[in-house]
């Protein structure tokens, strides 16, 4: 590859970069909040797949059945050998909770699978004569937290207050696990949590904004909820609602577009999960989804060719699509351009002379194109969502985020080894609870709001 060449394609990938993130800030700092609805005019069951989460799962019950005393959940129990059965049966004589054992070899074949048995479950429980537009579905984790007033801001009328909305996904948050009597995490795994919620509440949630916009909102593993009446209709164009690819959620959502259905994101609601405190488990983590994100890619010649699908829609599908395998190629670009500024560097008789030669443009550059992207971020997270943060944190925060980002970086490679390996097996993420959370208030770092509708904080301060 020639000078000009490398030169060319770094800065097309810098500048296509940088447009997006400008198009997702401006269009998330205008998107106004939706008043909330009747969720009694509706029937909710939640499914919430269980594969050794008996550290948790207890305390996420009990906190849904105080929270929304007439919901349905549906656990289901996917071969675990933690005591997970055990914690369920304390449920065995609550009509609202209902427990779907697997056991092997149909046990721990992923979370999709999963999901399909609760729902094959849930379907056969619903009376025929039901309206199944009025049947909503939920997907939560076992480590949950999920806003009392969820059902209410579900039930506006962007939402499932209007007919043609058939999925919702609502926003998450992370939170610090209790691990532990009397335990804390140090300011390294502090930072790492608050990093995760940040990313969650912000350049998440504003491509999420975007895609409201352009009419493909995705699914996400944590607070989807969908019609049960959408997830028959793929479900009788491909047999069941969930497939295969790791990313069940996105994959979900990609199905519900092709049938004509319309997917929605709900800021109004969130929902909280453990946030990982290690390096490591946050890499197999991401490896996973960006794994997942290569294997939708089957999916782009029947968006292209959808007619139920807006341009719009197809164009933002096709660029997330596309995003690990741009990150494939743009961490050998970069690399190879810091390896030819080096080279300069040493050709001009040193750091001094390369300086005076001109140099001194290059680190603005770098702060505009490479640092301010992901920089940007912690003041938007001050600005929308914690608006205790100082200026100074939310700064320190944002350039935090952009040496975070380069986790994902190191993810999209993981994950395109085990593509070449043809390795697709689902990696549960490990629980770093040790102990069952409280079930009468938040998580550890939850805060309520002092005034307004009760509202999660994930705050990290001591």
């Amino acid at each position: 590859m020639s000078l000009a060449l490398l030169n060319t394609v770094a800065f097309l990938l810098c500048v296509s970069f940088c447009a997006y993130v400008l198009s997702i800030l401006v269009t998330h700092l205008r998107t106004p909040r939706c008043g909330g609805g009747d969720h009694t005019r509706f029937s909710w069951h939640i499914i919430v797949p269980c594969r050794n989460e008996g550290a948790v799962i207890r305390g996420t019950l009990h906190r849904l059945l105080r929270d929304m005393p007439d919901v349905t959940v549906w656990c289901v129990d996917d071969g675990s050998d933690d005591g997970t059965a055990a914690e369920l049966a304390a449920f065995r004589d609550d009509v609202r909770v209902r427990v779907i054992s697997r056991t092997p070899p149909e046990a721990g074949q992923g979370k999709g699978a999963a999901l399909n048995a609760a729902w094959r479950e849930l379907r056969q429980s619903v009376p025929a004569a039901s309206d199944l537009d009025r049947v909503i579905v939920g997907v939560l984790d076992a480590d949950s937290y999920l806003d009392p007033h969820c059902r209410a801001a579900l039930a506006g009328g962007r939402y499932f207050g209007t007919a043609q909305v058939a999925a919702v996904q609502i926003e998450v948050r992370m939170l610090q696990c209790a691990r532990g009597h009397g335990s804390s995490l140090g300011p390294w795994a502090r930072l790492l949590v608050r990093l995760q919620d940040m990313e969650f509440r912000a350049p998440i949630a504003a491509m999420q904004s975007l895609r409201r916009r352009t009419g493909s909102v995705a699914m996400g593993g944590n607070g989807q909820f969908t019609r049960l009446s959408a997830l028959e209709a793929v479900a009788a164009e491909h047999g069941t609602p969930w497939h295969g690819a790791l990313l069940e959620d996105f994959e979900l959502g990609l199905h519900i577009l092709l049938t004509g259905g319309r997917t929605e994101y709900c800021s109004e609601a969130w929902v909280a999960q453990e946030a990982l405190t290690r390096v490591r488990p946050l890499i197999r983590q991401r490896a996973r989804w960006a794994q997942g994100s290569m294997q939708c890619g089957r999916y782009l010649t029947a968006v292209l060719r959808s007619r139920a699908i807006r341009n719009p829609a197809t164009l933002e599908i096709a660029h997330f699509l596309s995003a690990p395998w741009t990150q494939l190629v743009g961490a050998p670009v970069y690399l190879a351009c810091l390896g030819v500024l080096a080279w300069y560097v040493n050709r001009t008789g040193g750091l001094d002379e390369w300086w005076r030669a001109g140099g001194w443009g290059v680190p603005p550059l770098v702060a505009v194109f490479g640092i301010g992207p992901f920089a940007v971020w912690g003041l938007v997270y001050r600005t929308r969502c914690e608006r205790h943060l100082g200026l100074v944190t939310a700064i320190g925060l944002g350039l935090s985020h952009w040496l975070y980002s380069y986790v994902q970086s190191a993810a999209v490679w993981v994950a395109f080894v085990r593509l070449l390996r043809a390795r697709s097996d689902w990696q549960k993420t490990a629980r770093a609870a040790e102990v069952p959370r409280p079930v009468d208030r938040p998580p550890p770092l939850g805060e309520l709001p002092r005034k307004g509708r009760p509202d999660l904080v994930t705050n990290t301060r001591k």
